[in-house]
């Protein structure tokens, strides 16, 4: 190469490096926007999604209603005696169709999650009250299955300061799990304490437990996604939306709290969730 070309040819490479560049950058470019395309598509499809779950849960509540409605006339001999069997068959309905109404509030309340951001009204209350309310709830299902339900609320424990309905969801739905996975026997318990160790200032940590089957780690995680199921086959022993330890997340988390799982397959589960706690007054 003569010392008179090589200016020429740094000038050449010069030129072929800026088409490269713009080339590269023109690419970058069509590539950003397909990506918000696809994120706009995939941003509607969800919309739509949240929209349709709404629409059929809203249509199915008042059918559901209705039909819950016209069997506790029965089980209450409002139109005429009923026999034994036939009593109990239509409890058999009124307990399976409570069952589904469930599912449908936890459907609209998700529905709600996603197309609005949620809200706390926040107040002082007492958790022991709380918990005595859904324990009464529950006494005739913790008789049916002969459980062992333990509840360790110190009376001197701090009020809680949130949402308390959103807060009782939370329990419900725990202990509503624990009493479905624990077999006919088992024990179930649910406890309170003060704790000032995990974070900068003190909050209630809730744990509530139980006997049943557990959960293997590698599904600790997955069953806090939404729609999620450890055993998602047809022929499943266990039924749900998959959505309740989601919704139990997002509400413990919009009080500023954690939800966590302590399990292993054959031992029991422990779940834990934290919750502000009122300020003492001085």
């Amino acid at each position: 190469m003569t010392a008179d070309n090589q200016p020429r040819d740094i000038a050449r490479d010069a030129g072929l490096g800026d088409q490269r560049s713009q080339y590269n950058l023109s690419q970058l470019h069509a590539e950003i926007a397909e990506a918000r395309r696809i994120i706009s598509d995939l941003r509607d499809r969800d919309s739509l999604k949240t929209q349709f779950l709404s629409n059929i849960a809203h249509d199915l509540r008042t059918p559901l209603t209705a039909i819950i409605t016209h069997a506790e006339i029965l089980r209450d001999g409002l139109l005429g005696e009923i026999n034994p069997k036939q009593g109990e068959s239509v409890r058999t309905i009124i307990t399976g169709g409570r069952q589904l109404l469930d599912m449908i509030a936890e459907i609209l309340l998700y529905a709600k999650g996603s197309s609005e951001p949620l809200t706390v009204t926040a107040t002082q209350f007492s958790f022991k009250e709380v918990v005595d309310q859904i324990t009464a709830l529950n006494e005739s299902l913790v008789a049916k299955k002969r459980l062992q339900l333990e509840c360790c609320v110190p009376a001197d424990l701090p009020l809680v300061d949130g949402d308390r309905d959103k807060i009782m969801h939370v329990l419900m739905n725990l202990l509503g799990n624990a009493f479905e996975f624990t077999p006919a026997g088992g024990k179930v318990w649910v406890k309170a304490m003060l704790d000032g160790e995990r974070s900068a200032a003190p909050v209630i940590r809730v744990e509530v437990g139980d006997t049943g089957r557990g959960i293997a780690p590698d599904h600790h995680e997955l069953i806090f996604r939404e729609f999620a199921q450890v055993d998602a086959s047809a022929s499943r022993a266990h039924h749900g939306t998959g959505l309740g330890l989601t919704i139990a997340r997002r509400l413990v988390e919009l009080h500023g709290g954690r939800i966590w799982v302590e399990s292993e397959l054959g031992r029991g589960s422990r779940f834990f969730f934290t919750l502000p706690c009122a300020k003492a007054v001085e």
